[in-house]
This record gives C-alpha cells, structure tokens and sequence, in this order.
C-alpha cells in the first residue's frame, strides 16, 4: 500500500462529517496531490506550493538538484534546500530561484552532500504552511508565504555550529552579507529562457539573531572571511550558536525590480509580524478565497479532491507586478527590460488554460481576471504581442492562437474597465502574421489563403493548428460582434471559423492531415500520436470544434453517428503509434493505463468530449461518464491526476464538473449541462448573488439527472446562461439511478452550436 499523507490531514476535527459545510478549506488541501511524477508518467507533475492565491513567488522544499525541473518528487528521500519557486510547470522548468538551508555540525555546501533524508510521516504539507523535519542535522524548518515575501522559522538544537545556507544558484549570482544589520542581499539570473539580458531576481534577507561567522562562497566553496561575491554561482553562509530548541527568524522578500523594491516588499508584507502571524494572516487570506466555493455532501474524499483541485487552480498565471514606495502598480517587463507601470502577470499556457481555468475565473473570480487583461495590454505593448505561453516572456511553446479565447470571453461574459480596443487590436494583428516564440500563427499564410494548414509544408502539428486557429477567429468574430465592428471587417473571422471543415475526412469522418493540393496525408492512422496533432491523435483532436459542435454533427452523418463515435473513443483499447516521437511519450502513457480505452484524459484536448453527448440528445451518457472520470481519475493524494495539471486546467475540469456544467466552448454565454457531484454546492460570486446547486438524492449510485428545475421551474435546456447565473440562480437537481432518456433530448435543448445561429 502506497503512504499516503496522513500527518497533513491529522489537524481536522475528528466529528466532522461529510454532510457538513467546511468551516476552513484550506485545511482539507493536500499539496502534495501529483507529486508522485516523473517524466515518464505525470500523475500531476506538481510540486506542494506555500504561497498565497496569484503570489508572485512560491516556496517549495527542493529535491531535485539544482535546475530540474521535478524540483520536489514524492518519491525523494532528501531534501536539498527550501526555494522560492516561479515554475509553472517541470517542462517549463524554473526562473529567479535561491534557496535557504539550515545544517548543523560539520558545513556542507555542496548540493549532492547537503541533503538531508526526511520522512513524510515528519513532514506537514499546506497551502499557508510548510514543516518538515531534516534528520540529519536535527532541525525542524517551518515557512509561511506572502505574495512577495515569506517567513522562516528553524528550530536548532544545542550546537556552536548551527548553519544557515543561501545558494543563489549558478549562471550568474551575486551575494552580500552586512553582519551589522544581519542581512543578506543578492540576486539570481538562473532562468530558462524567454527573459532579457538583464534579467534579476533581487532577494533581501533578515535574520533575528547575530552572526558568530559569515562568509561568502561561490562553486561550491567557502571564501573565508569573504562577505561578497558575484560571479557563475554566489552563495553565503552564517554561523550561529544555538541553544537546544532555539527558534531562529527569517524574513526573506524578493524583487524583479531592485534590491530596495525588495526591501519595500519585505516591510509592506511582512512588517512587525511575526512567525504566527504571518500563517494566520496566510490561512485567512486562503479560506477567504476558497471559500467562493462551499460544498456539502460529499465523502470526505471528494471534499479534499475538490478543495485540493481548486488550490491548484488559484496559482497561475502568477503576478509578477509589485508596488512602489507611492504606492502604484509597477513591473519588470520580461519583453523589453525595462520597469513599466501596470499589472503584468506570468507563468501560463494558453493551449491548455483557455478551455476551463478562465471560464472559471470569469464565473467566480473575475476581478482578478480584470488585472490579468489589463497585464495582457502590457504583454502587447511592450513585446508586440500577446503571449501563448508566459514564462515568464514569450516561451517557445505548444501551438494555438489562444490568446483569442482568453481576451474575447472575459469581455463577453461582463468584464468591463479596461482598454478592450487594443486587445483587440493585439487580436487581429496575432490572427493575421507569425510572430516569435509560438505567438501569432504559425503557418498562417497557408491557414488564411488555403483554409487550413498543410500537412506537407513542413509544419508540425498542421491539423491541430487548423482546428484551434478556427475556433480561435470564431472568438474574434464574436468579440467583434459585441464591440460593433463594421460587418466587412468581422466577417472574415466568421468564415475563417469554418474552416475545420476543411481537414474533416468524410471517408474516416474523422480530423486528417491535408496536403497543399488538397489531398489528404496518405497512409492515415488515426492513432497515430503526434505528427498532424499535438500529444494526441485524430481520435482526440476530431471533437476539437468547441464552437460547432453542430456542424461537427452534421459531417458525421447525424445524431446518432455522432453519438456512436463518441461511444467507440471508450469502447476502442488504448493503442497508439508513437513513431512520430519515437517512443512512449508520458501523455500516451496516461492514456494507456487509465482504463477508458482511447480517451486520454490526462491532456487538454479531449477533456471537453464527454460533454457534447448533449449536443447529440443523449445527456445521460454525459453524466454517466462525468462521475466515471472524477471518479477514477482524480484524489487527493500524491498520484491524485491521470497526467499533467497544468496551471489549473486540469483542476478546472474536476471543479466545473463536480458544480454539474462545464464550458465547451468558453468564448459564449453557455455552459454545457453534466450532473453535480455534491448535494449542495453555493458558489458566492463577487456581486453579492449566489448560485446553489442542490442535488439531495445524489450518492454514488445517483448519478443520473432525473428532472432539473431552475428558480422553481422546470428546466430541459442542456446548457446553462452565464449571464443567468451570474444574476443568482438556484439549481435544484432531482438525480436518480437510471438514465432519464426522455429530458434534454429535443432539438431545442442542445447548447450552442455556430451552425444553429440564426443570422439578425
């Protein structure tokens, strides 16, 4: 049997039950949900965050050697160091990291003789508060986060050479030690890539307690009475002595601006406050934010998995945005190098976070979605485009033109208060030219000229890119639609949305690959991984039309054709060629071993097709596979996902699901109709409404929705109103243990397709 996370869970009162509104979420959160990964199998790649929800900086405890990406593993015996942490996936890797460390005895620098074994059963994992204790020196660390800052409590035992170690990292570091004042300032440039020339990570640190020794060190060597250093790889160490259980303080801030912005991050944040202070504060501001969400009847596990999911989702994109001395908005600008004034944001992919993560936001946390369109602004003024993947510059990463998505929905569903025009601006000028690092559209001279991307111009992913860039200018079309743009000027968008149809293969009626001179790729295995798609095959990527599902319906022949194909994707066993990579990438793993045949939900582009058994008049094979999923594929325990997280998509679809709708297609009012997980979910939105879910008879075996009523009336429509949930709505679900096959089958209660659009 696997060890699993009790001590993080040894807190909650034992009378509670699982019929019960939780009175503090965060205390349900297991952080350590997905650590358990590797590159060869993600069940999450995740790495237990301290942080506040969007801080600019996370704590970790470090596993990994200096620069791995899996910079915590469950699976680790050692820990190497406490870090502060902008990573946003293990793929992506880190930037602007150092760590702390406390030894005692004999002084150890060296990262590979450093590390110190350490036991679960020892280690208590939150989100406001990290302990754990390090066996081999005898010292118990304790962190608690700001969103600039965090505190550090080590407790020592009797010794005259306790050691406090600051490892700035290599590629070039600076250090200073100022005994006087016990401090410690430097900076970090250690990044992987998608930064300018100048880029810091300027840290600032106090200690509590004199120093008996201080030095500074560099490669792993101590320079003895030396307090300063830069070079390839600056690091100090400070000497104490300390009484048997002798608390030593730290207070620790960074900045991408200055050593003094720093400093102002250090006293804003953290002031006078002390250790436990600063946890309450931590834990307060996590319970206020999590407690948007209340659910009720559930088991104690689907408790811990939704909260634990939701955790996970109120990181990313992060702010990188911090607050000068008169108090405005001001950021370092990974684009130009230079300090601007104004939000900016980080550490996202749009391929994977446009399809739940902002649908989310925009339902439940939308102001701070109004700061992450304002930080888009300076995306695009500052770079000359807008990002695709933020890490925290223009990352060279996955395809997809989504930043569409993500501007255009947020001011369809209400967000008001920011300059909308030159986002849409950014819009235009990202669907019509190729910009670097994956931003505008690759291929695009082929896309706007031919319909779609050749299979055979020696562009990788070219039928993916197809299918994303037609929903993506379905999204303009619609932004342009609600800004009153000329008809002349938006229709070309509206054509460009159909162009899907173009690799549809009516021989296969499935996505293909096709050639410049209109033939399709020739041989054709639709489980073939990769190649004219991205980490998936035809069988994942065929559904990826989140704005015509209808139109989609219609080139399979029908409802009934529709429906079969979906049934075959968990009929069919998980076979996959993997030639195109040459080997078993981590996502055809996933799929292998899940047990759902060709459904491969560990990776974005699938996630939604359970779903659109709405669309064709059989919703109930839509809940049937909704709890099979939540069910099977998600826990709150260190292999708890069925692949990658990434930045909260993964979580999104486990929290919309569980509330019983999902947004199928995220740039319209619609949310598309599953069934709830809990008997009650309130969802306290920011202008004062509610949402209640109610579902009283739901169990394990209830998991079919019988009738639906909406504010006391009966309800078929499969698809829920934003615009109507957003004025308050009570939704009460009557569920049942087999199918009801007679609600939401009618033409009039499938959610919206493009092809159903009546033209005004």
């Amino acid at each position: 049997m696997k060890k699993l996370l009790l001590l993080a869970f040894a807190f909650l009162p034992a009378a509670l039950s699982a019929q019960e509104k939780v009175s503090s979420p965060v205390d349900l959160i297991n952080p350590l949900m997905g650590t358990q990964s590797k590159p060869s199998l993600s069940n999450g790649n995740t790495y237990p965050a301290v942080a506040l929800p969007w801080g600019m900086n996370f704590w970790t405890p470090q596993t990994g050697k200096m620069g791995d990406g899996w910079q915590y593993t469950y699976d680790a015996d050692k820990i190497l160091g406490f870090k502060q942490t902008h990573q946003p996936s293990p793929w992506m890797n880190d930037y602007g990291m150092f760590s702390v460390f406390p030894e005692t005895g004999k002084l150890k620098l060296n990262e590979k003789e450093r590390g110190s074994w350490f036991s679960h059963k020892a280690e208590t994992a939150k989100p406001y508060y990290y302990s754990v204790y390090l066996a081999d020196y005898d010292v118990t660390t304790e962190i608690t986060p700001t969103e600039r800052a965090a505190s550090f409590q080590f407790t020592f035992p009797k010794s005259d050479s306790s050691h406090i170690v600051i490892d700035a990292f290599d590629k070039g570091s600076y250090i200073k030690i100022i005994p006087g004042e016990q401090k410690i300032i430097g900076y970090s440039t250690k990044n992987s890539g998608a930064v300018p020339a100048n880029f810091k990570n300027y840290f600032v640190i106090y200690v509590d307690k004199p120093f008996a020794l201080a030095s500074a060190w560099h490669d792993w060597k101590q320079d003895a009475g030396q307090l300063e250093y830069t070079g390839d790889h600056a690091g100090a160490v400070i000497t104490l002595k300390t009484a048997k259980g002798e608390k030593v303080h730290l207070k620790v801030a960074s900045s991408f601006i200055s050593i003094e912005q720093a400093e102002l991050n250090l006293k804003r944040e953290l002031g006078n406050d002390d250790f436990a202070a600063t946890c309450q504060k931590a834990k307060d501001t996590w319970n206020k934010t999590l407690s948007r969400l209340d659910v009720e009847g559930g088991t104690i596990d689907q408790t811990r998995t939704f909260y634990s999911s939701l955790y996970r989702m109120l990181f990313f994109p992060n702010k990188m945005y911090e607050v000068d001395a008169s108090g405005q908005n001001v950021h370092y600008s990974p684009f130009n190098g230079k300090i601007a004034p104004g939000y900016l944001f980080a550490g996202t992919g749009f391929w994977d976070t446009f399809r739940a993560l902002y649908p989310f936001l925009n339902l439940v946390y939308p102001s701070i979605n109004k700061e992450m369109q304002e930080g888009l602004i300076n995306d695009y003024k500052e770079g000359g485009w807008l990002p695709e993947w933020s890490s925290p510059g223009y990352a060279d990463c996955m395809i997809g033109n989504n930043s569409a998505s993500v501007v255009s929905e947020a001011y369809l569903k209400g967000l008001r208060g920011y300059d909308i025009e030159t986002l849409y601006q950014a819009l235009k000028h990202g669907a019509n030219n190729e910009g670097p690092n994956a931003t505008g559209r690759r291929g695009v001279q082929y896309y706007n000229t031919l319909g779609y991307v050749p299979y055979n111009v020696k562009i990788n992913e070219n039928a993916a890119r197809t299918l994303e860039y037609a929903y993506d200018d379905f999204a303009i079309y619609q932004l342009g639609k609600a800004l009153g743009k000329p008809k002349k000027e938006i229709e070309i968008y509206k054509k460009r949305s159909q162009n899907y149809r173009n690799i549809f293969d009516p021989e296969t009626k499935l996505m293909r690959g096709k050639n410049q001179d209109g033939t399709f790729e020739t041989p054709f295995n639709p489980f073939k991984w990769g190649d004219a798609f991205t980490e998936g095959n035809s069988w994942h990527y065929s559904w990826g039309v989140f704005h015509d599902i209808q139109g989609l319906i219609n080139l399979m022949g029908g409802k009934q054709q529709f429906a079969a194909k979906l049934d075959s994707v968990f009929e069919m066993p998980p076979v996959f060629d993997d030639s195109y990579y040459g080997g078993v990438i981590h996502e055809i793993r996933e799929m292998q071993i899940a047990g759902m045949g060709q459904y491969a939900h560990g990776n974005q582009p699938i996630q939604h097709m359970i779903y659109l058994y709405n669309h064709a008049g059989q919703p109930w094979k839509t809940q049937y596979w909704v709890r099979e999923a939540m069910n099977r594929l998600y826990r709150a325990t260190p292999d708890g996902y069925c692949g990658d997280e990434d930045n909260g998509q993964t979580s999104a679809w486990y929290i919309f699901s569980a509330m019983g709708f999902y947004p199928v297609t995220p740039a319209s009012d619609q949310y598309v109709l599953g069934a709830p997980l809990f008997k009650k979910v309130t969802v306290n939105l920011e202008n004062g409404k509610t949402i209640t879910i109610n579902a009283p008879k739901n169990s394990a075996d209830n998991r079919y929705v019988n009738t639906l009523t909406v504010d006391g009336k009966p309800y078929t429509n499969n698809w829920l109103s934003h615009k109507g949930l957003l004025n308050g709505a009570v939704l009460d679900f009557d569920m049942q243990a087999t199918p009801n096959k007679d609600r939401g089958t009618k033409d009039a209660d499938v959610p919206y397709s493009m092809s159903n659009e009546k033209e005004k």
